[in-house]
């Protein structure tokens, strides 16, 4: 991880420490904040001719940015900027073949950040005296419903659990379908978080909460437990260890799940660590638990995001149509007819 106290001008850093110390986001989240805010001023830096026009984006520095050069920045230019991400940018540069064009849903998240620190200098810092983009549009998003497993082939996938280390990707497995745990708090899990029937989990912005475990849960972390404490830890907190010895990392994780999908005839192209906990979700919704409970096992700041899992279960739309008063309505049935008149 790049340290932003030293890439980053005054003006920047003192933004990002906010973010750190006050608002309390994570380091990660502070990263991002980083990066995104970056690419930004590189790419200001280029549109304006203040550097060649061929040079690759990741050789311009920004130490020089200043409250003079933002008090510039126009909403074009920000207009600009998101073409440029829709049309020029790589999505993956570690890719073996180039894809252009970030998503809407990326591009939003960039613009957020931009919105962020142009907020921040205005209404915090006092360092500009007006907010050159406070009309600024987000990109519109797509409304897409979470793609999950079902029971049965959430069952499927924990029977196709094998190999070596068995115990202990079944353990994680089964934290993903009954907990809806982030793949980020899995591999961010510690011996010291078990607590008897739940779990202390750290979630997004630093944000710690209690989840409570089931039996089979409680089993499972038996079951991988037993093993792991025959293993000589290089990092001996972790709960989760790799074939080294040492926390797993989330590439292990998402490899790992992968793997497990394929062996359970599950498509490993269409399914993802992160569908997992959408299937938990899913699966805990219709199973009788309240959007609000819901939200609190998921970690989720704000309702809305919740929410959306409620949209997946279609169980409630079923019973809302067969309670209209003319879902057994024939025309060319008399008994029909009258049925459809009883109050």
């Amino acid at each position: 991880m790049i340290d932003f106290r030293t890439e980053s001008p005054p003006i920047l850093r003192d933004f990002l420490i906010y973010h750190e110390t006050i608002r309390g986001h994570s380091a990660a989240t502070v990263n991002e904040y980083f990066l995104d805010l970056r690419n930004f001023l590189r790419y200001l830096k280029i549109s304006r001719d203040l550097v060649p026009r061929d040079t690759p984006l990741d050789e311009i520095g920004i130490l020089d940015i200043d409250a003079d050069f933002l008090r510039k920045v126009s909403v074009v230019e920000v207009y600009e900027y998101l073409s440029y991400l829709s049309r020029d940018r790589i999505k993956n540069r570690n890719a073996e073949e180039a894809h252009y064009g970030l998503t809407a849903s990326s591009r939003a998240r960039k613009i957020a950040a931009i919105r962020s620190f142009f907020k921040y200098l205005t209404a915090k810092a006092h360092i500009l005296e007006e907010n050159p983009i406070s009309d600024l549009d987000s990109p519109k998003i797509p409304k897409s419903l979470p793609r999950y497993l079902t029971l049965e082939e959430s069952q499927q996938l924990l029977q196709a659990v094998d190999g070596k280390n068995r115990e202990r990707d079944y353990c994680i497995l089964c934290l993903f379908l009954n907990c809806g745990l982030r793949i980020s708090e899995i591999v961010g899990l510690n011996l010291s978080d078990i607590q008897e029937d739940h779990l202390r989990i750290m979630g997004k912005g630093s944000k710690e909460r209690i989840v409570y475990l089931n039996d089979a849960c409680v089993d499972a972390l038996n079951d991988y437990l037993a093993v792991r404490s025959s293993i000589a830890a290089i990092d001996r907190t972790a709960l989760f260890l790799s074939n080294r010895r040492k926390r797993m990392s989330t590439d292990a994780v998402h490899a790992m799940v992968k793997k497990t999908l394929k062996q359970a005839g599950l498509d490993p192209e269409k399914y993802s660590a992160h569908k997992l906990r959408h299937t938990a979700a899913t699966l805990m919704l219709s199973s009788g638990v309240d959007v609000r409970t819901l939200q609190e096992v998921l970690g989720h700041e704000n309702l809305n995001t919740t929410q959306i899992y409620t949209h997946v279960d279609n169980s409630g739309l079923r019973v809302a149509a067969a309670a209209n008063p003319l879902a057994n309505f024939h025309p060319d049935d008399p008994h029909s007819q009258n049925e459809t008149k009883k109050p």
